[in-house]
């Protein structure tokens, strides 16, 4: 099991819940809370990843490079006690909150070695969009112990009780100092999983990486004897200028896939399974509560093939962090630029139609001749014109369909009077504005199918979500089979990242914790229908029917 499937199985259990809504009896009110309640638990779970150890030993370093970014500011001198979150948003963004304040402030990341000082601060949430923190991990950054400020050292302890596994970061310059011993303790003591880190192994040698590894061996086995204490050797600074230029063998070379795979390992056998299990139990005892019928029979069976489902899963070696590796802008998508494009082309139009209909005598009668707009925009000419722009510019309109009308009723034979009436309706081809919007959409497409081509790989990375019904023409654009096949890859992750955002803002509005909700979450149904039907204005009827360009493969 991986990150994704783990999600996907408290997506899973939500659905389950999902389903028992309707057969809660009536005024069961604490029914209906303890059902609020499962489906709190699952939108607040997450996996708290505390960071502690002495100031000046690559901290902040490492969560840099286990993120994949250079954002969290470094060398913060630790004269805070100052707890620094890091979890998921889909803008980087801080958020300071105050001790005896109610209000928060939010300042740019670049400004946080500024405020971190200010002792009134109770906490710092740094949000950055990275993929590993959508996937549930939640980084705790604690201040340095062995701090000159004693305070220091007791607000990273105080918050034992809130993580589910801490990373001990030493370095080869001075390690396991007696603080960091001490705090190791405390750690072990309290049941939570502890990972040591012994970084900057770029500044030694081999040989001297093997003595200070077995020194910090036998420390840790004269303190818990054949208890298993994970130590890994890594290079944050490595890590991460590995990770930002795609340097596979430095990346393996500074061990940080090896402590990567060491978190998930622990996240998805032991804390995943456990809380999957729990989950399950839960389910199923509400559940058994409810009247006994064939739908909640049908229930209580899918929770039972989950839960045997879920012990099958977490036997099996995780092996993948993040379902968009191959596409690492997705958090930034904007809507379909073929729409906006379009759209922009049809409102400057609009804009100037709307005036010639009223100035210009023949346009007016153009107008006329044609019967107006189709239906749809003429109602989008509405909100530009004023009541006395549509008096004036549609009354030669109105004059022509009087006496079409007229003449019809001089004519003897009611089929021929049928096929006259039909006449007077405009379709897409009459339009003007529905002609503007297929001229409008062709240059669009052939522009991006054309960029596309000759530059595949930055023209993917900066690709916008494109809507389903833009999407289809696009390809039919494109002559590069191996192109349209990454397209629909792409295509294929994009629309699975929105219904998982979907479904954690469903899951946490059933659980009223719409709060924990993250922008792409909380705008999930405004951009899925956007994605899967493009915007009203340009994706209002069936274009004409044109033959689609023959695909060519690549030889």
């Amino acid at each position: 099991m991986d990150l994704r499937e783990y999600e996907q199985s408290k997506f899973a259990i939500a659905e389950i819940l999902r389903s028992a809504s309707p057969c809660l009896p009536e005024r069961e009110e604490e029914l209906r809370v303890r059902l609020q309640d499962l489906f709190a638990r699952l939108a607040e779970d997450r996996f708290n990843l505390v960071v502690f150890g002495r100031f000046n030993r690559g901290k902040t370093s490492l969560m840099n490079a286990i993120l994949r970014t250079d954002r969290l500011p470094i060398g913060i001198v630790p004269l805070t006690s100052v707890i620094t979150t890091v979890g998921y948003g889909s803008k980087e963004r801080v958020v300071l909150k105050y001790d005896n304040r109610i209000l928060d402030h939010e300042i740019p990341i670049e400004a946080l070695p500024q405020h971190i000082t200010q002792q009134r601060i109770k906490t710092a949430e740094v949000q950055l969009p990275a993929e590993v923190l959508r996937r549930g991990f939640y980084f705790v950054d604690t201040p340095g112990l062995g701090s000159v400020i004693l305070e220091n050292t007791f607000t990273t302890e105080a918050f034992l009780p809130e993580a589910d596994a801490l990373i001990l970061v030493t370095s080869y310059e001075s390690p396991l100092s007696e603080d960091e011993v001490r705090f190791f303790k405390a750690g072990a003591s309290s049941g939570r999983r502890v990972f040591v880190v012994l970084n900057k192994h770029d500044t030694v040698s081999l040989e001297q990486r093997k003595i200070a590894l077995a020194y910090v061996r036998e420390q840790l086995g004269i303190l818990f004897g054949d208890s298993i204490v994970p130590i890994l050797s890594v290079s944050s600074t490595d890590g991460l200028n590995a990770k930002l230029s795609g340097d596979q063998r430095l990346l393996e070379a500074s061990g940080l896939p090896g402590l990567e795979q060491q978190l998930l390992d622990f996240l998805l056998t032991e804390k995943s399974s456990e809380f999957l299990r729990l989950m399950c139990h839960r389910a199923r005892q509400f559940l058994k509560e409810l009247p006994n019928g064939a739908e909640v029979v049908d229930l209580v069976a899918r929770v039972d093939a989950l839960s045997q489902q879920f012990g099958r899963k977490t036997q099996a070696r995780s092996t993948r962090v993040s379902v968009s590796a191959d596409f690492p802008n997705l958090h930034q998508l904007q809507s379909c630029e073929i729409c906006a494009q379009v759209a922009d082309k049809l409102w400057n139009f609009l804009c100037k139609y709307q005036y010639d209909i009223i100035v210009g005598h023949d346009e007016q009668q153009r107008f006329a001749s044609r019967g107006g707009l189709c239906p749809f925009h003429t109602w989008q000419l509405w909100p530009v014109s004023s009541s006395y722009g549509i008096c004036a510019g549609h009354a030669p309109l109105f004059e022509r369909l009087a006496a079409a009308l007229r003449e019809s009723a001089s004519i003897q034979r009611l089929t021929q009077i049928h096929a006259q009436l039909h006449e007077l309706l405009p379709d897409e081809h009459d339009c003007a504005l529905c002609n503007v919007r297929d001229r409008a959409e062709e240059d669009a497409i052939d522009t991006l199918a054309k960029r596309l081509e000759q530059d595949k790989t930055r023209a993917l990375n900066t690709l916008s979500a494109i809507c389903l019904p833009h999407f289809v023409m696009l390809t039919s654009a494109v002559r590069d089979s191996a192109l349209v096949r990454t397209m629909l890859k792409r295509q294929a992750t994009v629309l699975e990242r929105y219904a998982e955002d979907m479904k954690r803002y469903a899951i946490k509005h059933a659980g009223v914790r719409q709060h924990l909700a993250s922008e792409e979450e909380t705008r999930a149904a405004e951009r899925g229908l956007l994605l899967v039907a493009g915007r009203s204005q340009v994706n209002f009827m069936p274009r004409q029917s044109v033959d689609a360009k023959e695909a060519g493969d690549d030889p």
